[in-house]
């Protein structure tokens, strides 16, 4: 067992500086606030919608801490993300692809209640904008994101009803540059802030299950995070540059302004979720989520008036179906079958406009055997944003796929 403890670690440590070092976008809304959304659920989570309120005793739902209660086998799982995105304007389009990992989790059972632990990507940033005008081109360019290690506990006071929390420490990075030509004039100027984000959030969740029937269960969810206060280092280069060979960046003349401390706050999370099903059988499931405004004015680089941090809401449903769990014979008919529908409000107005997203995602839960428990596969094409008012809409196809470990670590060995 301390093996799988080391291995784990190790890997964990591994999946932290990659995830720090990747970036997790190409959207050119990342270039708002603190990027685009990072973590959007497990697999399973994605497949149904990112519907959040269902827990077994295999699998691990990072979006609720209360799953955690549930647990009957120690539980390790993995996601990544391959993505292809349109952007899309009213005069022309283009394509790009990239690449994100998604999370590394662990999950411990014990008696009535579970831990776990692991990383997940929280925001990202990762764009490329030019703006052209009669007298002046601007350039913009960012990259980086923040991240978020987390430790977690769920247990059951009392039948059928289980309390979960999570404590989140965030912690990344952001680089914006902006470039801007003028006409008729020899240098161009440049500004490149860089941010440092870090800090503590927290998140609670509940479940409570039921019994209507001697097969049908109604099952209820809560999930609250706290709106938390992050500390924002910030310090900016100012600079005015040539073009080279290459068009590489040579600079004419540069200072350094010393570094602020700030703080952004991080948007409150109220989640409700409703569902019904038979075990092991078939589940249908919806969940509401509302958020308030969050704060990254701030950050000032890519705040103005035309930006606009509000309440959100987003709407979930979602489920699965499975023909038969234990058919000894037919392999297809042991595989779970997901889908799911969300319409989810950003939060974000720009230019007068809700940047806003619409998806539909479908996906499989396909037993392994033996080299790992189960492997689940999903794909969900979704629209974010709008061609209106000059903006841009970003339509992806976006396949995830993470595989889960089950084994049992803490058993009293029989022999001496």
């Amino acid at each position: 067992m301390f093996t799988r403890f080391i291995l784990f670690f190790s890997i964990l440590l591994i999946a932290v500086s990659s995830s720090s070092a990747q970036e997790g976008s190409s959207s050119p809304y990342s270039f708002l606030g603190i990027g685009a959304k990072g973590f959007r659920g497990t697999v399973e989570n994605r497949s149904m919608g990112g519907l959040g309120m269902f827990s077994d005793s295999i699998h691990l739902n990072l979006k609720n801490p209360a799953a955690y209660a549930d647990l009957e086998l120690t539980a390790f799982t993995a996601g990544a993300t391959s993505n292809s995105v349109e952007l899309q304007t009213n005069s022309s389009s283009d394509d790009i692809d990239y690449f994100t990992f998604d999370y590394l989790a662990i999950g411990l059972p014990f008696n009535n209640f579970g831990v776990g632990f692991g990383v997940k990507p929280r925001s990202a940033v990762g764009y490329e904008l030019e703006e052209r005008t009669a007298t002046r081109i601007s350039r913009f360019e960012g990259r980086g994101g923040f991240n978020t290690v987390y430790f977690s506990a769920g247990f059951e006071p009392f039948e059928n009803f289980r309390l979960g929390a999570t404590a989140n420490y965030n912690f990344g990075d952001l680089e914006n540059k902006a470039v801007i030509f003028r006409d008729q004039v020899q240098y161009a100027s440049r500004e490149i802030n860089f941010t440092d984000i870090s800090g503590f959030s927290f998140e609670t969740g509940v479940f409570y299950d039921l019994k209507l029937s001697e097969k049908l269960t109604l099952k209820t969810s809560g999930r609250y995070e706290t709106g938390s206060s992050l500390n924002v280092n910030r310090r900016r280069e100012l600079a005015t540059i040539q073009l080279g060979q290459n068009e590489t960046e040579v600079v004419v003349n540069q200072i350094e302004i010393e570094p602020a401390e700030t703080e952004i706050e991080l948007p409150e999370l109220y989640a409700f979720g409703l569902g019904l099903g038979q075990e092991r059988k078939w589940f249908v499931g919806l969940e509401y989520e509302n958020y308030t405004a969050g704060d990254f004015s701030n950050l000032g680089f890519n705040f103005g008036t035309e930006v606009i941090q509000k309440k959100a809401n987003v709407l979930r449903l979602g489920g699965f179906y499975i023909p038969r769990y234990n058919d000894p014979v037919s392999y297809f008919k042991r595989i779970v079958y997901r889908a799911g529908i969300r319409y989810e409000e950003s939060g974000l107005e720009y230019k007068g406009e809700d940047i806003n997203e619409f998806g539909i995602s479908f996906g499989l839960g396909l037993p392994a055997g033996r080299v790992f428990t189960n492997a689940n596969l999903g794909v969900e094409y979704f629209e974010r944003g709008t061609t209106s008012n000059n903006l841009i809409q970003e339509n992806f196809i976006s396949v995830f796929l993470s595989f889960s470990f089950n084994d049992k670590w803490f058993i009293k060995s029989k022999y001496n």
